[in-house]
């Protein structure tokens, strides 16, 4: 009887060990960390409103997360000139300004042909101009608005956008999600 409960020990010690190793073995990658430099060239960027966070890839792989601010009224997508959200969907950067009212900006290629036949059929102004920039140049260099305040677009910190603006070329796919 001793003998036939040591097999039973050993066999249940040997399953608890082998499923922690799978948990361990599969367990998720950890999450891109803030405080690590970005370097390299980037190749998709996502935008998760509801949680104020930009995510940037590399091959597939997350590599670094931000923190952001919207348009003054984020829920739901962008739907007019002036009505305070960021547009949601899949985009890419068509355009860089050095020279921007915010410490740089990368555009998007908004509004889309769907955006403006709505905009078109409703009688209104789909809006534009949405960019990925960095804090209002009339600003002191260090500091950052928190709440959510543009007109549409996303906003970082000065240091992100400039550490992202390196990082990021013409045609990066930039998806925008509630």
């Amino acid at each position: 009887m001793t003998w036939l409960a040591r097999i039973f020990s050993v066999l249940t010690l040997l399953a608890l060990l082998g499923a922690a190793g799978a948990l361990i073995w599969l367990r998720p990658a950890p999450p891109p960390r803030p405080d690590i430099a970005l370097t390299g060239q980037i190749d998709r960027i996502l935008i998760e409103k509801s949680a104020r966070r930009l995510t940037v890839f590399r091959e597939g792989q997350a590599v670094k997360t931000y923190r952001i601010a919207l348009g003054f009224a984020p829920e739901g997508d962008k739907q007019r000139q002036g009505d305070g959200r960021t547009p949601e969907g899949l985009f890419r950067i068509d355009r860089r300004n050095a020279a921007s009212a915010y410490h740089l900006s990368l555009g998007l290629n908004y509004p889309q042909a769907d955006d403006i036949a709505r905009a078109r059929a409703g009688g209104y102004d789909p809006g534009g101009d949405i960019f990925l920039h960095g804090q209002p140049n009339v600003l002191p260099a260090q500091s950052l608005l928190r709440h959510d305040w543009t007109a549409g677009c996303i906003a970082l910190g000065n240091a992100e956008i400039a550490e992202l603006w390196a990082a990021t070329p013409l045609g990066t796919e930039v998806e925008i999600r509630p």
